[in-house]
């Protein structure tokens, strides 16, 4: 399967939607047999699996493929000569690719893959002794929503929740020196926190936050996103849990305020900073 077909982490952002990639496909007379558009048969052709189709924003028909185990959704225009490939964000901001992905990709078995989540590199936030509870979050240096995520789950921290923030680099090319400044930090919690309470402010990478030096801790970062993908995540923030009955589950995007009870399994925690109020 060619890179255009391969899952893509962290396109789920208005970031990355700007630099989605879109391939423009002329269509020759259709054969009366062919079942898809060209773009999609091609992909067939070259064994890749169409899953189900559904309709999509704009007019657009969403294509769930799957190759290997893996799952990605691309798009065609309603004249089925333009291929989309990348994110779509709706007008208030929020990623639809998120929910086609919650929709209509099949469920990974995610509690096969919970101890590598206990074992991944993470950052580790909030009550450290008998939390109330856990949860995992995929975090990007560079994603907005993650941020916002990071804000609201605060008072949470504070109740009794502990956080384990698993940054990955999906979103620019900082998003990966970032990453690492914090990973290799001596205090990874406290670097952590300097990068969110700092968060769309100007930021001049060190030399030792290169990947030539330190190769090790990429390599952690970039695993943290393949198990991302594992999880089924198509962007950050990717939140994954258990409930009080044991079961894994994920919520790909930045959860509503309302949802962060469930969520974390505490009571509602007061939130009144007017930079969260478009998301209650």
């Amino acid at each position: 399967m060619t890179d255009l077909f391969k899952p893509r982490i962290g396109v789920a952002r208005l970031a990355a939607a700007l630099g989605a990639m879109v391939l423009s496909t002329t269509l020759v007379a259709a054969h009366a047999a062919e079942t898809y558009p060209k773009a999609v048969q091609q992909a067939v052709d070259a064994g890749v699996k169409v899953v189900t189709s559904f309709p999509a924003a704009s007019g657009m028909t969403g294509w769930v493929l799957s190759q290997d185990g893996r799952h990605s959704i691309v798009y065609t225009t309603a004249d089925k000569k333009t291929l989309v490939v990348g994110a779509l964000v709706g007008e208030d901001g929020h990623s639809l690719t998120s929910q086609y992905e919650e929709r209509y990709v099949p469920k990974p078995d995610l509690a096969a893959f919970f101890p590598d989540l206990e074992k991944s590199s993470y950052v580790m936030e909030g009550v450290t002794k008998d939390p109330k509870n856990v949860l995992y979050v995929f975090v990007d240096p560079n994603c907005p929503f993650c941020h916002f995520t990071w804000m609201a789950l605060q008072p949470y921290e504070k109740a009794g929740l502990q956080v384990r923030w698993i940054p990955v680099a999906t979103l620019g090319p900082t998003s990966m020196p970032k990453a690492i400044e914090v990973m290799a930090a001596k205090d990874k919690t406290v670097a952590f926190r300097k990068m969110e309470e700092n968060h769309g402010k100007n930021w001049v990478p060190s030399p030792s936050s290169s990947e030539a030096s330190n190769q090790a801790v990429a390599a952690q970062i970039r695993a943290n996103g393949e198990l991302m993908e594992r999880f089924g995540i198509a962007g950050t923030p990717g939140v994954v849990w258990k409930d009080r009955q044991g079961k894994v589950n994920v919520k790909g995007g930045m959860p509503r305020l309302s949802e962060l009870p469930a969520i974390t399994g505490l009571p509602e925690q007061k939130i009144d900073d007017p930079a969260l109020a478009k998301f209650r």
